[in-house]
């Protein structure tokens, strides 16, 4: 997959001129990478459009003009780019009761370790996910309710996922949480086509 630089950043006028059918063509892009496991966690499986259009709706936001701080945001938003055999996600907690929020998110303290989130790929595969660090602290009990997380596998689990011949599951087994959630074949194609371009 291509990476992302300078010169793919619109600047805010040429992006305001085309923000309207490029965000169309976002949502329509997520939902086929937008997965919910249960009635609290949904994912969204991230392609270098939907991580072009974050870093471009931030240069908006914040009215960024500045080449150097460009740069700034396309380097914090290159990790939710897939890689070789490697998946991307954002996993939302869902919230709505603000009065709860955070006593409902200290339910899920543990959430980002190793084996909680994973991939299932028929009974011969897991993949687990790895968070992004600095999002959940056990000390004070903060869980973030957004986490960036990764699903690297190994060439037999890629082999497994691309091939298609298995089912494939989103899991989530946390001890105050546990649901999952199959992957139709549009979820299928659209990351299968990912993991193709990032190859």
């Amino acid at each position: 997959m291509n990476g992302i630089g300078l010169s793919n950043i619109k600047n805010i006028l040429e992006y305001e001129r085309e923000r309207e059918g490029f965000r169309d063509r976002i949502i329509e892009i997520k939902k086929a990478r937008r997965i919910g496991v249960g009635d609290l966690f949904s994912f969204v499986f991230e392609n270098r459009d939907t991580v072009l259009f974050q870093i471009q709706e931030m240069v908006r936001a914040e009215r960024i003009i500045d080449e150097g701080k460009i740069q700034e945001e396309i380097d914090s938003y290159a990790e939710l780019l897939p890689g070789p055999r490697t998946l991307s996600a954002t996993m939302f907690i869902e919230l709505q009761d603000q009065a709860t929020i955070r006593q409902t998110l200290e339910k899920f303290l543990g959430i980002t370790g190793v084996g909680i989130v994973r991939l299932e790929i028929g009974d011969r595969h897991i993949v687990n996910a790895h968070f992004e660090g600095g999002r959940e602290e056990e000390e004070s009990g903060r869980v973030s309710a957004v986490q960036y997380g990764k699903f690297p596998m190994d060439q037999q689990a890629f082999e497994g996922f691309m091939n298609g011949s298995a089912p494939v599951y989103l899991v989530i087994d946390h001890p105050n949480y546990k649901a999952r959630a199959h992957l139709s074949e549009t979820n299928l194609e659209a990351l299968r086509s990912d993991l193709r371009q990032a190859a």
